[in-house]
């Protein structure tokens, strides 16, 4: 805890992740943060950010939040793992799930990651229906563990991998013709996609694309499974986003901020009928397990976490809060020909700029701008708004051309009030060229203060 960021930084390089230490040090990212609380967290020398990150949506609480840390303790001195037992911390947030979650799915299956959640659902899919195949959409993403990488729709993240899981095929995202073309053979257990695509650069479908898939996976006998993992909670204006059409998928892949991003927990949640044709009986019972998946300390959080979603009604002030950030952005897009596209629902917002196109700067670089642009504009937009306006942000991990702002669903329009002013300070005062100059000038600073 008392490590300089010199310190952190230069041991994180040597036991660490060298690579991942050195961009962010290029990016001046590796601040030391000390203390967080809701939607802020503090540095070092006591400077407040707003967090507009939001843990990729594990924080939809925001950072330590009291009732979760306080369920945490209360159980402490129990038994965490026990596995010659019923944990009954674990059966009672199986119970409120399945509460709340849309139609008749019932049966949860505990984890600790969103990547495991969707493991676990691949291998229900097949074990249900007896079939191999797994549809998935290009530009996708379920997580980097080997099955969910299966299901990953970006080439970055699978080639050096390969060959992955067999049997995953991709279609374009928001296509029921493509989809129906792959189901139609009838020998696909499992369509597999993503309420709204987050890592993809937060794309939304049109409306009536996640009940045109519902109904062609009932016409051709194949499972749906949503993966709500970054959209589930209220992060979209609905407790889980699959609600905007009414859809109830067979499998819902669930994590992040249910565990009221203290604690790491995962699952999935399925129909009776699909979970008992996999692990119905004793003898299929242990098929699919996990040490820590349920453990007291991680139900105890979740506990707390889903019952202050709801007592709170998170859903609807990420919907009341999402509709005015949205606008704002909108109004910042016709001023600034910058931004290509403001897209999202809720609180899950993508801001997706121009590439600038020709120009002497261009020409002078040997065409480098235009290839920066498409690579890194993101990260360097995120960049000023962190070192020069204290908010954080990050880019899509499958367009890096789009910065998400996911903030906790407890923040307020004075919270984004003051990032609308940091980005038309950003845009009015920079452009493409001042952007990246103001960027440059950041990562040598940071170079020379290495040396």
């Amino acid at each position: 805890m008392e490590f300089s960021r010199q310190e952190t930084r230069e041991v994180y390089r040597r036991y660490a992740n060298p690579g991942l230490a050195g961009m962010l040090a290029l990016l001046d990212f590796d601040k030391a943060f000390v203390r967080a609380e809701g939607v802020a967290v503090w540095d070092r020398e006591g400077k407040r950010y707003l967090d507009f990150l939001g843990g990729y949506g594990a924080l939809n609480l925001g950072h330590n939040p009291p009732e979760v840390l306080a369920a945490i303790k209360r159980v402490m001195g129990r038994p965490n793992l026990l596995q010659a037992s019923l944990n009954p911390l674990a059966a009672a947030l199986a119970h409120n799930l399945a509460r709340v979650t849309p139609g008749d799915l019932e049966r949860v299956f505990f984890c600790n990651s969103g990547t495991e959640a969707v493991e676990g659902a691949l291998k229900l899919a097949r074990a249900a229906t007896g079939r191999e195949k797994i549809i998935y959409c290009r530009n996708s993403f379920h997580g980097k563990s080997f099955g969910s990488l299966s299901v990953t729709g970006r080439e970055k993240y699978q080639r050096p991998f390969a060959p992955l899981l067999p049997g995953c095929e991709a279609v374009p995202y928001d296509d029921l013709e493509a989809l129906e073309a792959k189901l139609a053979g009838g020998d696909v257990a499992a369509f597999i996609v993503e309420p709204i695509q987050g890592e993809g650069g937060v794309i939304v479908p049109h409306d009536g694309y996640l009940k045109g898939a519902r109904d062609l996976c009932d016409r051709y006998s194949s499972l749906l499974i949503l993966d709500e993992i970054q959209t589930g909670f209220g992060r979209t204006g609905y407790l889980f986003a699959c609600e905007h059409e009414g859809v109830v998928p067979d499998i819902m892949c669930l994590a992040k901020s249910l565990g009221g991003g203290v604690m790491p927990i995962g699952a999935y949640i399925a129909r009776p009928a699909v979970w008992d044709k996999a692990y119905g009986g004793m003898d299929k019972a242990l098929l699919h397990t996990s040490t820590f998946g349920g453990n007291t300390l991680a139900a105890a959080a979740g506990l707390a976490a889903l019952q202050s979603i709801l007592d709170q009604d998170l859903a609807g002030q990420a919907a009341a809060r999402g509709r005015f950030f949205l606008e704002r952005l909108r109004q910042l897009k016709e001023k600034y020909g910058l931004i290509k596209e403001v897209r999202g629902r809720g609180l899950l917002i993508g801001l997706e700029f121009n590439q600038p196109v020709g120009g002497w700067f261009d020409k002078l670089t040997r065409g480098k701008v235009n290839e920066l642009a498409g690579e890194y504009f993101g990260s360097l937009v995120a960049g000023e708004l962190m070192n020069k306006h204290q908010v954080i942000t990050a880019y899509t991990l499958n367009n890096p051309n789009v910065i998400r702002l996911e903030p906790p669903l407890i923040v307020t329009e004075g919270d984004i009030e003051q990032v609308l002013a940091a980005l038309e300070a950003i845009l009015h005062g920079y452009g493409f060229i001042g952007v990246t100059l103001s960027s440059a000038k950041t990562a040598l600073g940071s170079l020379l203060k290495r040396k």
